[in-house]
């Protein structure tokens, strides 16, 4: 996912290769790991004559989100463990966080609307934070 991560465009899997640091991985591994992250949604994948060529299905920074809230659901208290993680934050990242919630609270959803999606179709917390 990394080297997905820093293209804009989408990538066959010998560009992959070529972008891992490390190089001793098979063609054959490589292709096999983005086959199952495209057949997981991690990965979006197209055709290109007889080569895939790959893409993030979402951004980093939609991932890592998706990770925390993965985590936030395995404590048996939100609250406590969303308290403890406003205590471990820096000065600069509350304000970044005060910052988004005031923009949330300006945007109110609309009426039954309970979730902000953070990305279309990438898979919603059925993965291990593993998986990629």
């Amino acid at each position: 996912m990394e080297v997905l991560w820093q293209t804009e465009s989408s990538l066959t899997v010998r560009q992959v290769s070529n972008g891992l640091t490390q190089r001793n991985l098979a063609h054959t591994t490589v292709m096999t790991v983005l086959d199952r992250l495209a057949k997981k949604g991690f990965a979006r994948r197209e055709r290109d004559g007889r080569a895939w060529r790959y893409r993030p299905a979402a951004t980093r920074e939609a991932y890592v989100a998706e990770l925390m809230l993965t985590a936030l659901e395995q404590t048996g208290d939100r609250d406590a463990a969303l308290a403890r993680f406003a205590q471990s934050v820096s000065g600069a990242e509350a304000v970044v966080l005060r910052e988004a919630l005031a923009r949330l609270e300006e945007e109110q959803l609309p009426e039954g609307d309970s979730e902000i999606e953070l990305w279309g179709d990438w898979p919603s917390r059925l993965y291990s934070p593993r998986s990629p």
